[in-house]
């Protein structure tokens, strides 16, 4: 089996929310624009337990990129308890808060992609204040919730580089089909004119810097 293979097994077999074609479309278009961009920085917003690094670091490890997992690793509103994502195997018996980040670790380890993804623990607007370095690559998948989506489209995306990519999940049109908040970011993305659509696959839409 190619180390190739290996990883889309490790990420398809992964805890987490990704439909295969999406992730395999995520891993495609990085893999694509790494191979004419390697040696990049790139960057995903919402880490869960690791299933969309995989996908993505498959893609930085063959084109010589480092990947940063940004999360804060106690879950969104929608994986808490009562809501639809909740996992009890996920709370941590010290505090009975989530916890995603030991498994996150187990997922990166298992994989032997330590020295490709760089894990990143704190909110999302607290590390962009903080975080000087321009991306090839962005991935935006965090929590939906409006407030929460928007801080971080309007925290990170500045951060992309001219031909950069921006990588917005869980875009969903019809209100029927999922919460709002991401389609409202991609579109702000479009008709701010830094962002032209280069594809899509599911819900997951695909976004070039123009500018």
């Amino acid at each position: 089996m190619s180390r190739r293979e290996e990883l889309l097994d490790l990420a398809e077999g992964a805890k987490g929310f990704m439909p295969t074609n999406e992730g395999l479309a995520l891993y495609e278009v990085a893999l694509e624009y790494g191979r004419r961009v390697p040696g990049g920085t790139w960057l995903e917003v919402g880490a869960w337990c690791g299933k969309s690094a995989l996908y993505l670091g498959n893609a930085a490890e063959a084109t010589e990129s480092v990947l940063y997992s940004l999360d804060h690793h106690h879950g969104s509103e929608e994986n808490q308890a009562g809501w639809e994502h909740f996992d009890s195997t996920l709370v941590d018996p010290l505090d009975g808060r989530l916890n995603t980040l030991l498994s996150w670790q187990r997922t990166i380890a298992s994989a032997r992609l330590e020295e490709t993804i760089v894990g990143l623990v704190g909110h999302s607007t607290v590390v962009a204040r903080h975080f000087a370095q321009p991306l090839d690559v962005l991935f935006i998948d965090g929590g939906h919730a409006r407030d929460v989506a928007w801080a971080d489209y309007e925290a990170w995306s500045p951060k992309v580089i001219a031909n950069g990519l921006l990588f917005i999940h869980d875009v969903f049109a019809d209100p029927k089909d999922g919460g709002q908040a991401p389609y409202e970011i991609y579109r702000a993305a479009l008709d701010s004119g830094r962002f032209i659509e280069r594809g899509n696959e599911g819900s997951l839409r695909v976004l070039s810097c123009v500018a």
